[in-house]
């Protein structure tokens, strides 16, 4: 099958199996996320060269009992977003370590858990709205914007872009593309917020749309460093022409603590 076909059909079953799980309910949402947090501990596992055995288990009790607990305790919801931030931000510092030095062993299971595990459980957090209802629209609106940077980074990147981002990690991101990326999240987000989602506080979207540009951009970048270190091309094989669960998921699980973090602080504001 030539390669461009096979990647449309997997990233098109892949849209369509994720948008139809968060439309169609919370708990379909959370069996999906579940699926995809085991194969991405997996592939991270291999990654980081840390015992399956061990993670899968962890994380998946740690999945299991703390996935829905948004409505019990606004402060373990809290006590989540800032540890996955501390982890995010250890990764920031790698990233721009010159350096392709490896995690001693221990940290890496301190990784495994605040750089995949935690945002995977805080995605479903994402997707509680006003008083605590689930509401499918800021997933999919979140997604779409994630989409949009991407496609767009690239485009702008593609055509009209000179100087490099990040070279020694990613030769083919651009400062023009990563601006583009901006520009047109921005737009989405502002369309979206006002005619799906159907909200006045547009300028909280506004905020979002940055968040995830600039934020899932770092996610790309360090999941780029993370397999260079290790020496892999992919994370994973099970999606053809895409990699695996991270190579697909790399953007929102960085971008997710941040925009939690952001819920936070209105919340605590308000």
């Amino acid at each position: 099958m030539n390669e461009t076909l096979k990647r449309a059909i997997s990233g098109a079953v892949y849209i369509i199996l994720l948008l139809s799980c968060i439309m169609y309910s919370k708990g379909s949402l959370a069996i999906l996320f579940g699926i995809f947090l085991i194969l991405g501990v997996y592939e991270f596992c291999k990654l980081a060269s840390i015992n399956v055995y061990i993670a899968i288990p962890v994380a998946s009790l740690m999945y299991f009992f703390l996935w829905d607990k948004i409505q019990i305790s606004i402060q373990l919801w809290t006590i989540l977003s800032v540890f996955s931030i501390l982890i995010a931000i250890k990764l920031l510092l790698y990233l721009f370590n010159p350096k392709k030095t490896k995690f001693k062993i221990m940290t890496r299971y301190i990784l495994l858990l605040g750089y995949v595990v935690v945002p995977f459980i805080l995605t479903n957090y994402i997707s509680i709205g006003k008083g605590n209802r689930y509401n499918e629209k800021i997933l999919i609106t979140i997604f779409i914007c994630i989409w949009t940077n991407d496609t767009f980074a690239y485009l702008v990147g593609k055509n009209f872009g000179k100087r490099k981002l990040f070279p020694s990690v990613s030769p083919k991101k651009t400062i023009e593309g990563f601006i583009g990326g901006i520009v047109f999240t921005i737009i989405c987000s502002i369309l979206l917020s006002k005619y799906y989602i159907e909200t006045k506080n547009v300028y909280i979207w506004i905020v979002i749309a940055i968040i995830i540009s600039i934020f899932s951009t770092l996610g790309d970048l360090i999941e780029s460093k993370l397999k260079r270190v290790a020496e892999i091309k992919d994370s994973g094989n099970i999606m053809p022409g895409h990699g695996g669960i991270l190579d697909r998921l790399d953007s929102i699980i960085f971008v997710v603590p941040f925009i939690n973090l952001f819920y936070l602080i209105l919340y605590y504001v308000s």
